[in-house]
């Protein structure tokens, strides 16, 4: 009689021989080339049957998702933060993310760990949403320390498109390179909208968004067909698609080699659909798969969000001001006194540039001449904005001559 080793998962247990079937225990009935190809079988996978059964790996303590039951108990240790399936949701864990790990030392010239060492210590993070290179260089310049890269500014600026699933990864992965290349040590946090997609999608978008430089990226719990989080008649999926979503984006951020600082923000969409309660739930078990971050869109009044910092403490708490859109118009001072650690204005720089740059339209029709909304910038300020002296600096360190005049 074989003896069986079962691997027992969620799904139903796979059986499988531990040894290979002799000619005496199964000839005639199973022919002797393929008792030889069973056996090449089982040698080629024992060594992968040892790795996942054995009880102990020197990797398994760099974190862990762990989950307890009284049922069954098998796990999965690899270099990477491991998984102990059981029948109970999983919490994640891992040491080296740890916010006291970032409490102490110089910023770092890494965005991604820099953001964490501004998460962990005093004060809120104050994140202007910008839209292209020109607000985004207008927001270094007035001295912000964190940019938010807003999926409604982007796909307006990219695509002169409202913000309902239109754009696509690779519009936010080229609008994210090409802002995040302005300053490499500035924070630029990200919208990543639904992932574009399944787990796998998921994980792709987190890495395509780490190599562009981005510190860290929001995923929403809303259908493909999303919409702006401020817009009537929002869909979201399951708990546990959306829960899907984010271990997915944990999974893809912990296999990043060398080990990434990189930041996950779990947002939900659900309180307009489903209610706080349902929110607040939400994001609690996407706190225990492994976002670092929680952000609950639309949170209406101040009691509803510092009831919702208070229950998701100690987990950092995002939230989204949008003039006239369904959470008041907090300052970040009093966003900071209500427990949020992190406050972004999405469209701050997209609605402003609406108006002035109609305002100016309007009056070059009305003028035929821009003189008045030039208000004075010549050509050589207006690059000045963009980096000029930068440039130019540069050049004439590397040996350039070309701009000695400018």
């Amino acid at each position: 009689m074989v003896n069986p080793t079962v691997l027992t998962s969620t799904s139903a247990p796979v059986v499988l021989p531990t040894h290979t079937p002799s000619s005496s225990a199964y000839s005639p009935l199973i022919p002797a080339k393929f008792l030889k190809a069973f056996s090449r079988a089982r040698q080629s996978i024992s060594p992968a049957l040892n790795y996942i059964t054995s009880p102990k790996s020197k990797h398994a303590d760099k974190g862990r998702r762990t989950v307890e039951s009284s049922e069954t108990s098998s796990s999965v240790a690899s270099s990477q933060p491991s998984l102990e399936v059981h029948s109970k949701p999983s919490v994640y864990h891992n040491s080296r993310l740890d916010p006291k790990n970032f409490l102490d030392g110089p910023l770092s010239s890494n965005p991604a760990t820099r953001l964490r060492q501004m998460l962990a210590r005093p004060g809120i993070v104050i994140a202007p949403g910008i839209c292209d290179g020109i607000s985004a260089r207008c927001a270094m310049e007035a001295g912000f320390d964190c940019l938010y890269q807003s999926g409604a500014a982007t796909t307006a600026s990219r695509l002169g498109q409202p913000d309902l699933a239109i754009a696509t990864l690779n519009d936010f992965v080229g609008a994210a390179q090409m802002v995040c290349s302005l300053n490499p040590t500035m924070p630029v946090i990200a919208d990543a909208d639904t992932g574009f997609g399944g787990p796998t999608m998921v994980a792709r978008t987190v890495t395509q968004y780490a190599k562009a430089g981005v510190a860290a990226l929001h995923i929403e719990d809303q259908v493909q067909t999303k919409r702006c989080g401020h817009l009537m008649g929002k869909q979201v999926v399951s708990r546990e698609e959306f829960l899907t979503r984010v271990r997915a984006a944990v999974l893809a951020r912990d296999a990043i080699p060398g080990g990434s600082d990189f930041v996950i923000i779990a947002r939900t969409d659900s309180a307009q659909v489903l209610g706080m309660e349902e929110a607040v739930a939400r994001l609690k078990l996407a706190s225990d798969a492994g976002a670092d971050v929680c952000f609950i869109e639309g949170v209406k009044t101040k009691e509803l969000l510092e009831s919702t910092v208070k229950s998701l403490a100690p987990k950092p708490v995002l939230v989204n001001v949008i003039s006239g859109g369904l959470t008041p118009s907090f300052t970040s001072q009093e966003a900071e006194a209500m427990g949020a650690k992190i406050i972004i204005f999405s469209l701050v720089s997209s609605v402003s540039m609406v108006h002035a740059c109609r305002a100016a339209m309007q009056m070059l029709k009305k003028t035929g001449t821009d003189f008045s909304s030039a208000k004075g910038m010549d050509p050589k300020q207006f690059f000045e904005v963009m980096g000029l002296n930068d440039v130019i600096k540069f050049d004439a360190q590397a040996g350039g001559s070309a701009f000695k005049q400018i």
